[in-house]
């Protein structure tokens, strides 16, 4: 069964010599995996560009239930980036929330506020200037999709906690975070992607900042890991 896709690429790994598997996230069924046939062979060496990580796809699939990994008769671009692959420091981003996604993203099920979500949020990144603190937003705002937004109740005045996931009266818990997260995870909260540049935070700060959110994945996703490009993305923000 052939059917046109839209989808955006998480993860790719070379298998054998010339194929090539890649992980995508799709608008109709979540995480689905694909086996490309002769990637690496001279006379298809550019369909390897197709596949660079977070780039939007529209492919036709050849998809047969209870197979893990399915077949693309055909690919294009549904949304050309203009700087996300050539922008050093968006490509470190791309590389680092890759990695987070393909780490998060499990379900095979169709989620079109999440797939919207993604899609919306690397377009603007593409587009902008100003965008050292897209990457905090971004993991906050995921959290909504994944099931473990911070709760607002008692934001005010309360001190969030990692592991409730509430702002508490108590700020002497384990998991409180400290005054300075704090204050910027209030800030961050309701918070869309243009008012981001209103955010100023030095290199410590939105480092900081990151470790809580990774943190609490951490707490609230069982099997996440943090990120194998954790250490290089952040040399790349000092």
């Amino acid at each position: 069964m052939s059917t046109s896709v839209k989808a955006i690429v998480l993860s790719k790994i070379r298998y054998r010599d010339n194929d090539l598997i890649v992980s995508c996230y799709t608008q109709h069924r979540g995480l689905s995996n694909y086996l490309i046939r002769g990637a690496f062979k001279s006379k298809r060496s550019g369909t390897i560009a197709y596949y660079q990580l977070l780039t939007q796809l529209e492919i036709v699939e050849t998809y047969k239930p209870n197979q893990s990994l399915h077949y693309i008769k055909e690919v294009k671009s549904s949304f050309l980036y203009s700087t996300l692959h050539t922008n050093v420091i968006k490509s470190s981003i791309v590389l680092f929330l890759s990695e987070v996604l393909a780490n998060v993203l499990k379900e095979e099920e169709q989620n079109n506020l999440l797939y919207d979500y993604l899609e919306t949020a690397l377009q603007w990144l593409d587009s902008e200037v100003n965008f050292a603190n897209f990457h905090l937003l971004f993991l906050l705002k995921l959290t909504k999709h994944l099931g473990f937004y911070p709760d607002t109740i008692n934001m005010e005045t309360g001190t969030f906690n990692l592991q409730s996931g509430y702002f508490e009266s108590n700020a002497q818990h384990i998991y409180s975070v400290s005054p300075e997260n704090n204050t910027l995870l209030k800030q961050l909260l309701g918070m869309n992607f243009d008012a981001l540049n209103t955010v100023k935070l030095q290199a410590q700060q939105r480092q900081a900042f990151l470790n809580m959110l990774l943190q609490y994945f951490e707490l609230h996703l069982g099997y996440f890991k943090k990120p194998k490009s954790l250490q290089i993305f952040n040399q790349v923000f000092k």
